[in-house]
């Protein structure tokens, strides 16, 4: 039986090749080409690249997460940093475009409306939905999703923060709301 690495070669460069055997050998293995000890990645933080750090950390703030001033790195020119830690050590930070071009070369702005991810936030309850989708509603944020029972039962509803991004509102799970799943 040949093996993925044979196959591979048999259609690529032998760099390629190469390449993929390394990467092969070190996901059946756990170790990395460079002798080291692999482990799995840890996804320990979401960076968004605002136009307005003002709004960004007004947003934010106003959905209820904690953005201590001292938090918030400023020069001459404004506003360019923050992290905002949330529980379990997740950390969602902000930056300016200034400063994203400072440390990666292949950042461009972005072209078009809207947003391929969600930013999801968990609530304690269906009320807590509601009440944060109406306080941004109406502090001129757009609605991308009114709040509703999802068939697997939690209230949820989006809203764009300053930038497009959707920010996604969601109750735990309530057995009472559940129903039976789209047709897809």
């Amino acid at each position: 039986m040949r093996s993925i690495i044979d196959w591979q070669a048999t259609g690529s460069s032998r760099s390629t090749a190469t390449a993929n055997s390394q990467a092969l050998y070190a996901c059946a293995f756990g170790t990395s080409r460079h002798g080291g000890t692999l482990s799995p990645p840890v996804v320990d933080q979401l960076n968004l690249v605002v136009r307005d750090m003002e709004r960004a950390v007004a947003f934010y703030r106003a959905l209820g997460v904690a953005v201590p001033e001292d938090a918030i790195w400023r020069t001459g020119s404004g506003a360019h940093h923050v992290v905002m830690r949330m529980p379990g050590g997740f950390e969602l930070a902000l930056d300016s475009h200034p400063l994203a071009e400072t440390y990666n070369a292949g950042w461009r702005p972005a072209s078009g409306d809207g947003s391929r991810a969600v930013i999801g936030f968990r609530l304690p309850d269906a009320a807590a939905v509601d009440a944060a989708y109406d306080r941004l509603v109406g502090l001129g944020h757009a609605s991308a999703q009114p709040p509703y029972y999802t068939f697997w039962g939690a209230r949820y509803a989006i809203v764009e923060d300053p930038d497009g991004n959707h920010v996604g509102l969601m109750s735990p799970a309530d057995d009472a709301h559940r129903g039976p799943p789209p047709a897809i």
